[in-house]
């Protein structure tokens, strides 16, 4: 601890934390791309299965596709899908910030409303599209 002329301890401030803050849009997206980032592993280990089983036999890639044709696997593709788009607008939102633009704060709270609506309309749009093709 830091001392004082006198002796004494002197008061330090505290470090900026959530109890401080109110949250905003942009704090609240900025965790959530830290988040997606793990889920993005995860994600990837479906991918991973998914190969493996192509790799092993007919049989058990048709019990992979089956898993993934279910309803709750295509909620976990659907979720993955948003998972990768959002993390994807995020680390092109963070390159902008890189390289020292879009610092005003009407520019970062646009720009983290984008990513957040992006994401949602890209997932979407996605899927609508390969079920129009898949049809």
């Amino acid at each position: 601890m830091a001392e004082s002329k006198q002796g004494a301890r002197a008061e330090r401030p505290l470090s900026p934390h959530l109890q401080i803050y109110r949250p905003m849009l942009s704090m609240t997206m900025s965790i959530t791309h830290r988040i997606t980032g793990v889920a993005l592993y995860g994600g990837s280990i479906l991918l991973v299965w998914w190969f493996a089983a192509a790799a092993e036999s007919d049989s058990y890639f048709n019990m992979v596709q089956a898993f993934f044709g279910h309803w709750l696997g295509r909620i976990i593709l659907f979720g993955f899908t948003w998972v990768l788009i959002h993390h994807a607008l995020g680390g092109i939102r963070h390159f902008v910030w890189d390289m020292g633009k879009g610092f005003r704060l009407s520019s970062v709270e646009w720009m983290v409303r984008a990513n957040l609506i992006g994401s949602i309309l890209l997932t979407i749009l996605l899927w609508v599209v390969a079920y129009g093709v898949k049809s």
